[in-house]
C-alpha cells in the first residue's frame, strides 16, 4: 500500500501541466472498462459525459476519467484522453466502431496566475493526451496535473490521494483536486479539519488546536462565484453494480464535509466520481457495502488534506502561499 488511489488494482494516473500556463490536467485510466457513477453537490459544476453515469443509462463501463483546470475550456482535456485511448484500441463497441467513454470535470484556475492568453484554441486537449500517455502506478501529489493552479481561500490547493483496506480485504482509494471556495485548515491553520482521519502524519501530524479558536466556525470563502471546485475520484476493487457505485459516491461526499469548511456552496462545483475495477465480491452486500462507503468517506477527507499539505505555490507575483510556506519552517 503506497497510500495512493493506484493501490486499487486496475487503474493508472497520469498528470500533465504547464507551469507558464499555471494549469494542467489529470487522467485516470482504467485497464478495462470500469463500472462508475457520480454525485454532484456543488452549485457550479462543469462536467462532460456524466449523464451516462446515471444507473438508468445504457453504458455500463467507462475507459477513463479526466480532471482538468481551465474552467469550461478544460473540458477539452477529455478529448485528448479519448484520442490516446482510441490509439490504444479502447472504447465502447458499436459494430466496427469504438468510442472511448471519458467522463470529465473541471475546476476554475483562470485567475490563479500564469499566461492564459493561449490564442484561438486552449491547450487542454494536448495536456489531456499527455496526461493519459504518462499514466502509471506512481504519480506526484501537490501542484501537478489538475491541481497545478488549484487554490483554497487561504492556502494553495493541489492533487491529493489516499487509500485504505477494508476489514473484508477490499482496497478503496481516492484522488482529489482541491480548489475549494472554503478552507481545509481550521481558522488560519495549521490544523486540518480532516485531522481525526489522519494516518501516520500524512499531512503534518499537527492534531487539533490546544484551544479551539473562537473564529474557527466563521465561514470564510473566496467570495466570488464560479472560482472554486473540489473534484474527487473514488475507486475500489470491490465488485459493484452501477447503482451501488452511485450510492458509494453519495456516501463518499461526506469526506468533503469532513475536510472542507464551508463546503458544497453555490460557489463550488464539487463532484465525486466513483469507479469499481471489479476484482473481489462483497461478502455482505449491505453491511459490507456500508463499511466500504464509510471508509471511502474517510479516505476522501485524507486525500483532500494531503492535496493542500503537498502543494507548492506557483512562481508568480501575488500567488497564494502554500501550507508549507506558512507553517513548515
Amino acid at each position: 500500500m503506497r497510500n495512493l488511489i493506484t493501490d486499487v488494482t486496475g487503474l493508472k494516473i497520469g498528470h500533465a501541466e504547464d507551469v507558464r500556463l499555471g494549469s494542467g490536467a489529470t487522467a485516470i485510466i482504467f485497464d478495462k472498462p470500469a463500472v462508475a457513477s457520480i454525485d454532484v453537490r456543488g452549485g457550479g459544476p462543469g462536467t462532460r459525459e456524466t449523464a451516462l453515469l446515471d444507473p438508468a443509462q445504457t453504458v455500463e463501463g467507462i475507459d477513463a476519467i479526466t480532471l482538468s483546470g481551465g474552467s469550461a475550456f478544460g473540458l477539452d482535456a477529455a478529448s485528448g484522453v479519448q484520442a490516446w485511448l482510441k490509439e490504444e484500441g479502447r472504447g465502447f463497441a458499436v459494430r466496427t466502431a469504438r468510442v472511448p467513454i471519458v467522463p470529465a470535470a473541471i475546476l476554475f484556475d483562470l485567475l490563479s496566475g500564469g499566461d492564459k492568453e493561449w490564442g484561438r484554441y486552449p491547450p487542454y486537449r494536448e495536456l489531456g493526451y499527455a496526461a493519459a500517455a504518462a499514466a502509471g502506478i506512481d504519480f506526484a501529489l501537490g501542484s501537478f496535473g489538475a491541481g497545478t493552479g488549484a487554490t483554497t481561500v487561504n492556502c494553495k490547493g493541489g492533487i491529493g490521494s489516499a487509500s485504505a483496506l477494508t476489514p473484508e480485504g477490499h482496497v478503496v482509494g481516492a484522488l482529489a483536486a482541491v480548489n475549494a471556495a472554503g478552507s481545509v485548515v481550521i481558522d488560519r491553520g495549521p490544523w486540518f479539519w480532516a485531522v481525526p482521519f489522519e494516518r501516520d502524519g500524512e499531512f503534518g501530524g499537527r492534531g487539533w488546536p490546544a484551544i479551539f479558536p473562537a473564529t474557527a466556525l466563521e465561514p470564510v470563502t473566496k467570495g466570488s462565484p464560479r472560482e472554486s471546485t473540489t473534484l474527487v475520484v473514488v475507486a475500489t476493487d470491490a465488485i459493484l453494480s452501477k447503482a451501488q457505485a452511485k450510492r458509494l459516491a453519495v456516501m463518499a461526499q461526506s469526506g468533503l464535509s469532513r475536510a472542507i469548511y464551508p463546503v458544497h456552496t453555490p460557489l463550488d462545483g464539487d463532484v465525486v466520481f466513483t469507479a469499481s475495477t471489479g476484482r473481489k465480491p462483497l461478502a455482505d452486500p449491505l453491511l459490507g457495502f456500508t463499511t466500504l462507503g464509510t471508509i471511502a468517506a474517510n479516505v476522501v477527507a485524507r486525500a483532500i488534506a494531503r492535496g493542500v499539505f503537498q502543494a507548492t505555490a506557483l512562481p508568480f507575483a501575488g500567488g497564494l502561499p502554500s501550507w508549507k510556506d506558512q507553517f513548515q519552517r
